[in-house]
């Protein structure tokens, strides 16, 4: 295998393939303290790609209810039990060291799904990417345990931390996913075809049908098991990021050729999305433009985490974790910059408090913004989840928000003004 760089784990790691990256790299935030679940983005997302037959079990976008809640069927502790059978006790994290540009949250120490590869050695040899693929019965129902809460018999500490907000005894929280359009995609590396591929422009991660011969490999690999096959076409199919959408290219969608963001994405009532591109320097790594939303919340605020690093794909969704979840739950879906992003998102200073208005603002996908401040308008006095007393102060500062093309789309101030529609007029006025 090659050595290629992921500086979500701080180090090296090894994959089937050489380091290559695209020019542009499709990503997202989701901000999980706004979901409510109200799966408005997996219709929007089945009635536009996965209605036909023999898509029925497909659920390219899903939202599904933490701990318990997954789709396919405790996919991820599936992978994290196997990962560990391989390294037993070396999955952890040295966040001693941190370098801001190549180790942001540490050093990963344990085996990715493609180092701990070697250990499991089939009838064909060792394989090229540790996975497995899910029963008829992990497929059958995307929005299991929906709701479902634990922490009944939670005693504090048992998760090595307490949510302090304060503790709550029953928790639970949802968890929008997509494809993460992963630099280095487990269902990639795993292909004997190399039907699979990461289109240069962009980075969306696609499968070519002619080439595909449905042999699974790539449900198999696939760490958040997002390739889905297809039973009667005898092909895998995955998420494919609403490309003409990102391209501009949509004739009645992007009539000026500005890109614009995804159905899942432009549908959110609860506005937990951004979705958008990130400039990719020739040596790989993010191009440094604080504004940029998504690089600002990502790489230089770190306010956003990706899920589940230490698999080794680098995945291309962040999350902002929930703020009332016990802490020990997070490190292992998140990562060791959980306190660090909830800290922050719990009493955000005034620039990204602004960035927050930005989520679901507009449809056209923002390349750039700029904040204009203004006049003081409130100091609210918060508790940190460290316990500590804070006053917050709040400006009614205005954010924009550009486009490809560098065109003003969207200004939203932060105290949004209240309009009352005249009685005689609106019936169901106040």
């Amino acid at each position: 295998m090659a050595q290629v760089y992921n500086w979500q784990l701080g180090r090296e790691m090894s994959y089937p393939y050489e380091e290559r990256h695209p020019q542009w790299q499709f990503a997202f935030v989701f901000n999980t303290n706004r979901c409510i679940a109200c799966q408005t983005c997996t219709m929007a997302c089945k009635s536009t790609w996965t209605f036909s037959r023999g898509q029925e079990s497909m659920w390219w976008n899903n939202v599904e209810t933490k701990p318990y809640g997954g789709y396919p069927r405790h996919w991820d502790a599936k992978l994290l039990a196997m990962l560990e059978a391989v390294n037993p006790g070396g999955q952890s994290w040295n966040a001693s060291t941190k370098e801001p540009a190549t180790q942001p949250y540490g050093v990963f120490d344990g085996k990715t799904i493609f180092e701990a590869a070697d250990k499991r050695i089939g009838p064909e040899g060792p394989q090229r990417v540790v996975g497995y693929l899910p029963s008829e019965a992990d497929w059958a129902a995307p929005n299991v345990h929906e709701d479902s809460a634990t922490g009944g018999k939670w005693k504090p500490g048992q998760f090595n931390g307490s949510t302090q907000l304060p503790e709550h005894r029953v928790w639970f929280f949802y968890l929008a996913r997509i494809c993460n359009h992963c630099t280095y995609p487990g269902c990639l590396g795993a292909c004997p075809r190399q039907a699979i591929y990461k289109r240069p422009e962009d980075g969306i991660v696609l499968i070519d049908q002619s080439r595909c011969r449905g042999y699974r490999k790539c449900v198999e690999g696939c760490p958040y098991k997002k390739v889905m096959y297809r039973g009667n076409t005898h092909t895998s199919e995955k998420c494919v990021g609403c490309y003409p959408r990102i391209e501009g290219s949509d004739p009645e969608l992007c009539p000026d050729g500005a890109p614009i963001e995804t159905r899942c994405m432009s549908v959110c009532v609860g506005k937990i999305r951004l979705q958008g591109l990130v400039k990719i320097d020739e040596d790989g790594k993010w191009a440094a433009d604080a504004t940029n939303p998504l690089y600002y919340l990502i790489r230089e605020r770190q306010v956003a985490l990706p899920l589940y690093p230490q698999f080794g794909t680098e995945p291309n969704g962040y999350y902002i974790p929930p703020r009332w979840v016990p802490r020990g739950y997070l490190y292992q879906m998140f990562g060791p910059g959980v306190d660090h992003a909830i800290e922050q998102y719990s009493c955000p200073d005034r620039e990204l408090l602004a960035v927050l208005q930005l989520f679901r603002a507009q449809r056209q996908i923002l390349f750039r913004f700029e904040i204009e401040k203004g006049p003081k308008v409130a100091e609210v006095p918060v508790r940190l989840p460290s316990g500590e007393e804070q006053v917050q102060e709040l400006f009614n500062d205005t954010v924009i928000g550009f486009n490809k093309f560098g065109k003003e789309v969207v200004r939203v101030t932060i105290d949004e003004p209240v309009k009352e529609r005249p009685r005689e007029r609106h019936a169901n006025s106040i």
